[in-house]
């Protein structure tokens, strides 16, 4: 399993780093969102609070685009028969895509935090609960976005299916990675302990990563 989820996870990274979509589209988009959000909240620079919200709505925007591209390239000249024929462990292919997508996000997470961190002022004084926080999250939303990109990738209207299923889902993860930051030191609207949230993040990244791999292959199958 841990040897076909490198092969495919190899395949998509090296997919994505020749074709650059990540780099120039999905990178200015979510800087895009990250800019427009805080200039929707006022004038003046939003509140640490506000901030951390407007880096993880910004952050699920992205997965979603990341999602939709990684299913992109199966969908292309059959490539998803061509999965499903291959004789690869389904969980290994899950574990695969859901990895390859969780680096690119946190290669996305580097460039958001920088930009936050100038534009809005967000403190990094709690980098470990920051990381934390991010890391588990990110696992997360991979996790869950391979789930959905599976049941949206055959059908015709998956550019607009994949939003509607993934994001209602993705809800809580967005609201405990954003209670985790607001928690961490250095915001001074925090209130009570981030580990709490943390220990959320986990449960969610490891329940998401579990249901994946259970039914990533049933799916596949029915693609």
């Amino acid at each position: 399993m841990w040897r076909d989820a490198l092969l495919v996870g190899a395949k998509d990274l090296k997919v994505e780093f020749a074709s650059r979509v990540g780099l120039n589209q999905i990178v200015p988009f979510a800087l895009a969102v990250l800019l427009l959000f805080g200039f929707a909240v006022g004038p003046a620079r939003p509140s640490h609070a506000a901030a951390a919200g407007l880096f993880w709505v910004s952050m699920l925007f992205a997965a979603v685009l990341a999602v939709q591209r990684s299913f992109a390239i199966e969908s292309a000249d059959d490539a998803a028969d061509g999965l499903r024929l291959s004789g690869l462990d389904p969980a290994g292919i899950f574990l695969g895509k859901a990895g390859a997508i969780a680096l690119e996000l946190v290669g996305l997470e580097v460039v958001l935090i920088v930009v936050a961190a100038i534009m809005y002022g967000v403190p990094l004084s709690g980098v470990g609960v920051l990381l934390a926080a991010s890391l588990l999250a990110t696992l997360g939303l991979a996790a869950l976005g391979v789930l959905y990109g599976v049941v949206s990738v055959g059908a015709r209207v998956r550019e607009t299916l994949l939003p509607l299923l993934f994001l209602p889902v993705a809800a809580p993860v967005l609201l405990a990675a954003t209670k985790a930051w607001q928690a961490s030191p250095g915001f001074s609207t925090a209130r009570g302990s981030a580990s709490g949230w943390i220990e959320l993040l986990a449960i969610f990244a490891v329940v998401y990563g579990a249901l994946g791999a259970l039914c990533f292959g049933p799916l596949l199958e029915d693609r």
